[in-house]
């Protein structure tokens, strides 16, 4: 427990950043799966569809400050290729 007032504070809205965190962090994970789930099942209009609201979901949270600007932009270049890859097998 706190001993000051501050700490307390501190306490409060330290706790409700990291359940902000933990929303968009949970949010951007399970869009990146969804694009992955729906190349392993090879369906390339939906993997379109959904790597569309991975990559918006993943720049919102950049720009909240949740998720490192290079990390974001390594997580939608990793799923934009493995979706590349989706036309290579199928041409």
């Amino acid at each position: 427990m706190p001993n000051k007032k501050s700490a307390a504070k501190r306490m409060k809205t330290s706790e409700k950043n990291r359940l902000y965190n933990r929303f968009w962090t949970t949010r951007c994970k399970n869009a990146v799966k969804k694009v992955l789930e729906a190349v392993e099942n090879k369906d390339t209009a939906l993997a379109e569809k959904r790597l569309a609201i991975a990559q918006s979901v993943i720049d919102k949270a950049v720009v909240k400050g949740v998720m490192h600007g290079n990390t974001g932009s390594r997580r939608k270049s990793m799923i934009t290729n493995r979706v590349k890859t989706l036309y290579t097998q199928s041409a």
